[in-house]
């Protein structure tokens, strides 16, 4: 799934007409998404009582269940499954459910189909609040404070499938194979695509059907299942079930790939873990190593948020392009995830709206007429994510004049990151230990060992580096290509003007409705100065920058003497790239060995894993998006280390991984 310098484009929707009794129909392959009869029951039969559910979750031995799907359609078996996870009693595994679907359906298409299902709604409810909408790419819910989570595939089928087993790892316990008939839609039965569903399968996984195609079973057969005919729902005479008999030789790889990015060796899923570092990267990775039932050790130098993380408020903030890119898949994936994630800590209480934070939105002014122009033609397909908006629309929406156009972000707004640092930190497997001093991490027989200068010492089977512009002096990270950025924020005490602002404001700097009678604004950028303390000309220049994007404010602003402002002097971590650095650490001297072909010929495949460090993870270089890409890391990090479908492509997983920076020098011949 290569999408780089391809236009950016919404997801293609559903086309979707309606039975007289109400049921959706696809009018691109002629079939209805459920039984015109009794879809619930026939969902059950077929998908649940087809693949042994929910019996098969109690007593399961692992602490995940993960069932994948071919086709997410209405939904309907989604919540059909969810809904029985909530019927089974404690203990239960935790429910991951990935499903990928080609043409999804507008939100509220989906709210009219599940309609049907009143004794759905409570369920509906919550996914419809959640539904990514058109937004393209991979999309994770975490639903029932993380217990259930729903990977959302807007892809085609056999390139998500091919992506997912890629890696050569097995993720899947269950399959419900839900495309239309394969009479009205061959790609979705292809034998590419179920030969990727046998690599992907556990020993001993599932699967069930509604067709019994002959093609379908033997091509199934080959795929590894032991495949039996079974009477169908209905009207149906037969359907077909199916048990992993033999598992195939899975994740082969295609020829022009390099899997540097595979871990030759996989380590076990972790019991305990070590992350040093308790800021937005640690404390989020921390929180989802946690959410998995591993204990944590969360170790920091000195005390929660006080580095990077520690400036009063920041904004959630994302990239529009109208090209894709790494950086913009990226950038828009994880504004969703984190949008979301923060909207529930709101919901749920543990965040305060007005104190912590508000979702009241954002606005980017932007001086690209032409980048405006070309999105202001696709974003109508997904409100949600952003609008195009002129001065006036703006200045309507903030409630301060704006001299410029620019993107308004409904979902996003402002957070008090200590907040949210401590939120995080707060779940019950976190052992939060501050004020540790210099942390030494060194590796072990089995796992990693951290100390400290007062004898302290912690082990664990893996271990997190999350601790910013330090992340190079870690144990086998000095060659990390970290960027270090001053950066000096600027407190304005509220004023009458100032509180006419109803919504964050990005432009050059940043500034936020107060906080606590106060509001935040910056931050310089300054690349080659790394003194600590605060600087008059930096608060000018912070000054100036929103004097320009507010001409309104221009002589409150003025009025300020820059010399005796009080403010925040920080150190952003940035990668060349401006992407985070996430995932395993490589052994930098194994990938020169094993890579070094790449200095003659950057282009030619090397059919070789990487070597890397077991056990030993990195999440840093999140610039000043750290809000909004911590989260979807940490989880990318976490599925990596517990060995679970990511929450991203592969190709999004290698534009992450730190040891991208050896292969790019190596095939440029700078190493």
């Amino acid at each position: 799934m290569k999408r780089e310098n391809t236009l950016w484009r919404p997801a293609t929707a559903a086309s979707l007409d309606w039975t007289e009794g109400g049921e959706p129909r696809s009018s691109h392959f002629g079939d209805v998404y459920y039984s015109r009869d009794n879809g619930r029951q026939e969902s059950q039969y077929v998908f649940l009582q087809g693949n042994g559910l929910p019996q098969r979750w109690q007593n399961w031995p692992a602490g995940r269940f993960c069932i994948a799907e071919t086709g997410f359609g209405t939904g309907l078996n989604f919540l059909l499954t969810w809904q029985a996870w909530l019927a089974t009693p404690a203990p239960r595994p935790d429910l991951h459910y990935v499903s990928i679907e080609k043409y999804p359906l507008r939100q509220q298409e989906l709210a009219r189909a599940l309609a049907a299902w009143p004794e759905l709604a409570p369920l509906a409810k919550v996914l419809l609040r959640h539904y990514p909408g058109l937004v393209p790419g991979q999309h994770r819910l975490l639903l029932e404070q993380g217990q259930v989570t729903l990977d959302l595939w807007w892809e085609d089928i056999a390139d998500a499938l091919g992506d997912l087993a890629s890696p050569g790892r097995p993720l899947v316990d269950a399959w419900y194979l839900d495309g239309f008939a394969p009479a009205r839609n061959e790609a979705m039965w292809e034998e590419g695509v179920l030969q990727s569903v046998g690599a992907l399968s556990r020993p001993g996984a599932t699967f069930s059907t509604f067709t019994a195609a002959g093609q379908v079973r033997r091509q199934l057969a080959a795929a590894g299942f032991s495949v039996e005919r079974v009477a169908g729902y209905g009207r149906k005479r037969e359907c077909l079930r199916g048990r992993m008999a033999q598992p195939p030789l899975c994740g082969q790889l295609r020829d022009s790939d390099t899997p540097w990015d595979i871990p030759a060796t996989t380590p076990g899923r972790p019991q305990q873990a070590i992350v040093v570092g308790a800021g937005l990267a640690g404390c989020s990775a921390a929180w989802a190593l946690a959410r998995r039932g591993v204990e944590v050790f969360l170790l920091e130098h000195g005390t929660l948020a006080a580095g990077g993380s520690g400036n009063n408020q920041g904004i959630l903030y994302t990239r529009l392009s109208r090209r894709h890119s790494a950086l913009t898949d990226f950038s828009l994936q994880s504004y969703r995830f984190s949008t979301e994630l923060y909207g529930d800590m709101f919901a749920s209480g543990r965040l305060r709206r007005g104190i912590d934070g508000a979702l009241c939105g954002s606005f980017h002014q932007s001086d690209n007429a032409d980048e405006m122009a070309a999105l202001a033609g696709v974003l109508p397909a997904v409100p949600e994510l952003a609008q195009v908006l002129d001065p006036l629309q703006a200045s309507a929406i903030v409630g301060i004049q704006q001299p410029a156009a620019g993107y308004w972000f409904p979902r996003s707004g402002w957070l008090h990151p200590a907040a949210l640092c401590r939120v995080l930190a707060a779940h019950p497997n976190i052992h939060l230990l501050e004020n540790c001093g210099r942390i030494t991490l060194e590796p072990m027989a089995s796992g990693w060992r951290a100390s400290n200068d007062s004898g302290q010492a912690w082990q664990a089977d893996c271990a997190v580096v999350a601790t910013g512009t330090a992340s190079s002096d870690a144990t086998s990270l000095d060659w990390l290509p970290l960027q270090i950025i001053r950066g000096q924020t600027t407190e304005l005490a509220s004023h009458t003007k100032l509180g006419e602002l109803r919504a964050a404001l990005c432009h050059e700097g940043y500034v936020a409705p107060a906080r606590d009678g106060s509001h935040c604004i910056g931050a310089s950028f300054n690349l080659e100065d790394t003194g600590p303390d605060l600087q008059a000309a930096d608060h000018r220049d912070n000054l100036e920058k929103l004097a320009r994007a507010v001409p309104a404010w221009r002589e409150i602003l003025a009025g300020l003497d820059p010399a005796g402002l009080a403010g925040r002097v920080g150190y952003r971590c940035a990668s060349p790239d401006y992407l985070p650095m996430v995932g395993p650490v490589p052994d930098r001297q194994a990938f020169m060995q094993q890579f070094a072909g790449l200095r003659q010929n950057a282009r030619q495949p090397i059919p070789a894993r990487g070597s890397y460090l077991p056990g030993l993870f990195l999440s840093t270089a999140h610039g000043s998006r750290g809000l909004t890409s911590a989260p979807l890391a940490a989880e990318l990090l976490a599925s990596q280390a517990c060995g679970e479908p990511p929450p991203l492509s592969r190709e999004l997983v290698r534009a992450l991984a730190p040891a991208r920076f050896i292969i790019r020098d190596l095939s440029r011949n700078r190493i």
